[in-house]
């Protein structure tokens, strides 16, 4: 009897063992990212810092992407700048965002190789001089372009991942939207295929917001829920579109700027942000944020000194008259002290400029406002679950 009683007792001992084993491998699967074979990404509820963010993906122009995006970028942007910004894609807004939210740098889609690993890590579609409206070369990529390699992307995540936890990770994570500002340098300034002669200021504006509208619907139909969309900064401010103003009758105001081409700015980021008041309405559990760097800007270029800056009107890098008859072709030819200065190139702002951005962006001050309903840090900490912020 003792012995029948210690064999069973030392056989319940080990599936006791067996099942800890179990349930021991399942929590290490479960927690690695490993489910039935298949690597899910880990989202938690609540990270560190309080965000509910994900990873961060980039739609846009040379406000998100350094050239890096753009296949031969450097042999085909002629008397642009080969360096629209000073280096390296992290002096730009979105991805001192990134930093903030605690998430990496959004790498190029051109670099990507298909992986899991790499997708849910964020992915840079932005391609430095791209365009809302279909460009009619192909040496940079569109909007529409850009949309295309996001649902690549999405059937991917699909494909690797459950539908549920690919469902569920696009939710969780946020879209970035920087367009507009080439359409008007190419199509409307330059009067590439006579569109200024087709459109009037407030008719070319409403084309573009509207392509923007149905982007925003078409990636919230897609499961996104969180998107910053951004206007388009002072364009008439700019280095170059200044001195092309001199061989014409352009109207400028008191701080140098070109008043004719910032009423046409304001026009298209007055529209895109009604419409996005409007979506949030419209659309269950949408947070779209509209960030107006234009307005931030223009109070930087009104008081520069306030906020730490000398020179709001001269390219750090680029040659000739406000470095602007030529783009940044090479760091050896910028200035000592960037940070001084509002413009790194012909149309693109500096590291500087673009840091006090990001902190206005993600806590509402030095610059205050630029970004509504709400900051980009309320944004972070709202659950697309709840959609109310932690605490």
């Amino acid at each position: 009897m003792a012995k029948r009683l210690e064999i069973r007792t030392t056989s319940s001992r080990r599936r006791a063992a067996m099942v800890f084993l179990y349930l021991l491998l399942a929590i290490l699967m479960s927690s690695s990212g490993l489910v039935h074979g298949q690597f899910l990404p880990n989202t938690p509820s609540v990270m560190e810092n309080g965000s509910h963010v994900s990873a961060l993906y980039l739609m846009g122009d040379s406000s998100v992407d350094c050239g890096k995006n753009s296949l031969f970028y450097p042999l085909l942007r002629r008397n642009l700048s080969l360096l629209p910004c000073n280096g390296s894609d992290s002096t730009l807004l979105p991805h001192l965002l990134a930093q903030k939210m605690g998430l990496p740098n959004s790498q190029p889609f051109n670099s990507q190789n298909g992986s899991i690993e790499g997708l849910i890590k964020g992915v840079n579609y932005g391609s430095a001089h791209a365009t809302i409206i279909s460009p009619s070369s192909q040496s940079h990529s569109s909007f529409n372009q850009q949309l295309r390699q996001v649902y690549e992307t999405f059937q991917l995540l699909q494909l690797q991942l459950r539908q549920d936890i690919a469902q569920d990770f696009i939710k969780s994570s946020m879209f970035y939207l920087s367009f507009g500002k080439d359409d008007y340098v190419d199509l409307f300034l330059r009067n590439s295929s006579g569109v200024i002669l087709k459109y009037s200021g407030q008719e070319f504006a409403r084309i573009l917001v509207n392509q923007m509208v149905h982007a925003i619907r078409t990636l919230y139909d897609a499961n996104v829920r969180k998107i910053i969309s951004t206007g388009i900064l002072p364009l008439g401010c700019t280095p170059r579109v200044v001195w092309e103003s001199y061989n014409s009758t352009a109207i400028h105001h008191g701080m140098g700027c070109v008043e004719e081409i910032n009423e046409l700015v304001l026009q298209y980021n007055t529209m895109l942000s009604e419409h996005i008041v409007e979506l949030n309405v419209e659309l269950p559990d949408a947070q779209i944020i509209f960030c107006d760097v234009y307005q931030g800007m223009m109070e930087v270029i009104t008081n520069p000194t306030l906020f730490g800056f000398r020179d709001t009107q001269n390219a750090c890098c680029g040659l000739g008259l406000h470095g602007a008859e030529i783009g940044c072709v090479s760091t050896e030819t910028a200035c000592n002290q960037s940070s001084a200065h509002v413009w790194w190139d012909l149309y693109n702002p500096t590291q500087a400029l673009n840091s006090l951005l990001a902190d206005s962006a993600w806590f509402g001050h030095p610059l205050p406002g630029i970004c509504r309903p709400i900051t980009v840090q309320e944004l972070v900490s709202t659950s697309h679950l709840t959609g109310v912020p932690s605490r």
